[in-house]
């Protein structure tokens, strides 16, 4: 719970945040954005930036304080409330077969964005690790819930949900071309349904799921978007485990005598890494959600309300964020999100055809 003396410390940067986050929510409703996809998060963090490099610097010292909260304690309840959105019954919809398809993709491209990153391109872990999120599971949200585990910076968080933006954006018009190259190679094997597989199980973000799928088909539009929700449900197993990963390398660390670099996320022996409560709280959230107990619109009531939450942090993000730090790092982790792209849409082709066979 927020207190009285919290919230009078969070004056102005909460309501500011909350403002900028409310903004971004209508200005997506907008038909002409609506029609593109453009979701609330990414202009979220566009009208926070512009904010932030602009006018905020005058009133941030005041405002810093709530900003935190915004970016931290109202991104919590964002995740925690996301859960609504999804159902274990969402699972049984796409089979084991697009189960078996979203675990092996967000394995495979966090751990590649983990080895290309730090061993390649001589990124921070923590960049490193907040990258491979957004391209793994689920674009800037994943980013944003990653980012408490992982002790990552604003600057971090920010260079991460660019690429995913940027790229993300790509694959929302290359999708509906790489359809018809599949009807003439059959590379993908199947329906218009089994290619919404391989949009769900590769796109970074709900909304551009939504809309290549769109372009396509209302099946391939379908299964595209219910693989894409099981794919953003491994977001409650991959957070804990994430903080189990980190605490278990910080500890091996400490036994062989090494200290952790500056920034680099659990490698300090005095900084250890817990499971994060929140992500625990929406394993719950999702299986109170397959129970069906509030109305519909109930639940979109939350969801709408959720939305405006994770929009919040993500302008509060971009508040933080600084251009000149952005130009230093954001090249390497650019090319990083650009590796992982070339996976998602290569290797992921790769695995939803072998998975396809396997399951003829």
């Amino acid at each position: 719970m927020l207190s009285a003396a919290k919230f009078a410390k969070s004056w102005p940067g909460l309501p500011i945040s909350a403002g900028l986050g409310l903004m971004a929510v209508l200005l997506a409703a907008v038909p002409g954005l609506q029609a593109h996809a453009i979701s609330p998060l990414t202009l979220a963090i566009i009208i926070g930036m512009l904010a932030g490099n602009t006018v905020y610097p005058v009133i941030a010292m005041r405002a810093e304080p709530g900003v935190s909260f915004a970016r931290q304690g109202l991104l919590r309840l964002g995740v925690v409330l996301y859960g609504f959105r999804l159902t274990l019954q969402d699972v049984g919809h796409v089979g084991w077969q697009g189960l078996l398809i979203d675990a092996l993709m967000v394995a495979s491209t966090f751990a590649l964005s983990y080895q290309v990153g730090t061993r390649l391109l001589g990124l921070d872990r923590t960049v490193a690790m907040l990258v491979g999120a957004g391209s793994a599971i689920c674009g800037a949200a994943a980013v944003l819930a990653t980012e408490p585990v992982v002790r990552g910076k604003p600057e971090q968080a920010s260079v991460a949900v660019a690429g995913v933006v940027i790229l993300g954006t790509v694959a929302m018009f290359l999708y509906p071309f790489l359809y018809d190259l599949n009807l003439l190679w059959r590379v993908i094997p199947g329906s218009a349904a089994t290619f919404g597989i391989y949009i769900g199980s590769t796109v970074h973000e709900v909304a551009q799921v939504v809309a290549a799928g769109r372009q396509i088909s209302p099946d391939a539009t379908g299964t595209a978007v219910i693989t894409k929700m099981v794919r953003v449900m491994m977001l409650a197993p991959f957070l804990p485990l994430l903080a189990a990963w980190i605490r278990a390398r910080a500890r091996r660390c400490s036994a062989a005598g090494e200290a952790g670099a500056p920034g680099e996320a659990g490698e300090g022996v005095d900084c250890p890494v817990r499971v994060p409560v929140f992500a625990l709280v929406f394993i719950g959230t999702v299986l109170f959600n397959s129970l069906h107990l509030l109305p519909p619109a109930a639940v979109a009531w939350i969801s709408g309300v959720d939305t405006w939450l994770l929009a919040t942090a993500m302008a509060a993000l971009g508040l933080s964020t600084h251009i000149d730090t952005l130009r230093r790092t954001g090249g390497r982790a650019l090319l990083l999100a650009c590796v992982l792209f070339a996976w998602l849409v290569a290797g992921g082709a790769a695995v939803n055809r072998g998975i396809a066979l396997l399951a003829r």
